[in-house]
């Protein structure tokens, strides 16, 4: 019989409502507990049987609570994470881990301490145009690498409205927002890389917080480039992949946030399946014979992560994304911002 491991959550506004609760609710090995709420009540409207917590403490108290996921704004993630462990509780924490290295590996070491797991919430690496790009490196049909592109790009002169995005701090601007998922993609296909360059930049008249990056990640026999920013109007492909027998062109397609936030829950067999028109194009040499196609994508699945951190918590399977991957992200950022200051190139 599956063990149930009752969760709760530290915020139910969007994060809460879309990327967790649902594929928590869906999941058999989890109970969802409730939800840490401040201000507006909500969690109940949508899961009756949940508790609307009223503070931090009250979430800590409860014994019968085994995992905590801390999806709050990035500059609280090292204090209530740690809270988290010292209470006994198993943590999944969202993008960025935290602000700096030294947090992401004091936590590592409370956690082990605690005999606790940490996941990390990097959902896109179960998004549809990325499992796809995956896969298509994994068949080798571009032969061997040579460049990539990966682009997190919007059109928006706006400013966020949540505050703790745009207002100068140690989590705010697009480096620690979108430059995670970036980050992570490009560690999780090819790890580490030798060194990085980083261009960050504010291009909004109305922004003081960094809103562009160019990071260049140098690795023995190829690069990639990390591209974000909010004045990119018309796109171009999210994913650009070149090798030495052809390229893949891919957009940003995957469907799951917008369909979530339209109140779909995420338990239809085609669920996270891209329309027809986002297919990737590939372009390269197979069996001897150049084709030039699209070619179909695979569905898109957070629930995949979510059923991964159940059997890293059940089982001694490592997390879906671990406490080292985590930090991982957080030295490239750190050295980015390095890299930006002096102008130069940084080895890792």
């Amino acid at each position: 019989m599956m063990t149930t491991i009752k969760t709760a959550i530290l915020s139910f506004g969007m994060s809460g409502r879309v990327f967790h609760a649902p594929f928590i609710e869906l999941h058999p090995g989890f109970k969802l507990a409730g939800a840490w709420e401040r201000s507006t009540k909500g969690i109940q409207e949508h899961y009756p049987s949940t508790i609307s917590y009223p503070t931090l403490e009250s979430v800590l108290a409860d014994e019968t609570i085994e995992l905590i996921i801390v999806n709050t704004p990035t500059y609280t993630h090292y204090d209530y994470a740690k809270q988290a462990l010292l209470a006994g509780k198993h943590i999944v924490v969202e993008k960025a881990f935290t602000t700096t290295v030294e947090e992401a590996k004091e936590l590592k070491a409370i956690a082990e301490k605690q005999n606790k797991k940490i996941a990390v919430f990097q959902n896109r690496r179960w998004d549809s145009d990325f499992k796809t790009v995956q896969k298509v490196l994994k068949d080798g049909l571009l032969g061997k690498l040579n460049e990539a592109e990966i682009h997190f790009d919007r059109y928006n002169l706006a400013l966020s409205p949540k505050g703790h995005k745009e207002i100068p701090g140690p989590g705010a601007g697009i480096l620690k927002d979108l430059g995670p998922h970036l980050i992570d993609q490009a560690l999780c296909l090819f790890g580490m890389p030798e060194s990085l360059f980083a261009d960050i930049r504010i291009t909004r008249e109305t922004s003081s917080v960094d809103d562009w990056i160019d990071i260049l990640l140098y690795y023995p026999t190829f690069r990639i480039r990390l591209k974000a920013g909010y004045i990119v109007r018309e796109p171009l492909p999210s994913y650009v992949f070149h090798g030495t027998k052809g390229s893949f062109l891919k957009s940003r397609g995957d469907i799951q946030e917008p369909s979530l936030l339209k109140g779909m829950k995420p338990n239809t067999t085609d669920w996270g399946a891209e329309p027809e028109s986002e297919q990737g194009l590939l372009h390269t040499e197979k069996d001897g014979k150049i084709i030039r196609e699209r070619i179909p994508t695979l569905n898109g699945n957070y629930y995949d992560f979510y059923d991964g951190v159940y059997k890293g918590l059940s089982s001694s399977n490592p997390m879906p994304v671990t406490v080292d991957d985590g930090i991982n992200v957080m030295r490239i950022i750190e050295t980015a911002i390095q890299s930006n200051q002096i102008k130069a190139a940084i080895t890792l």
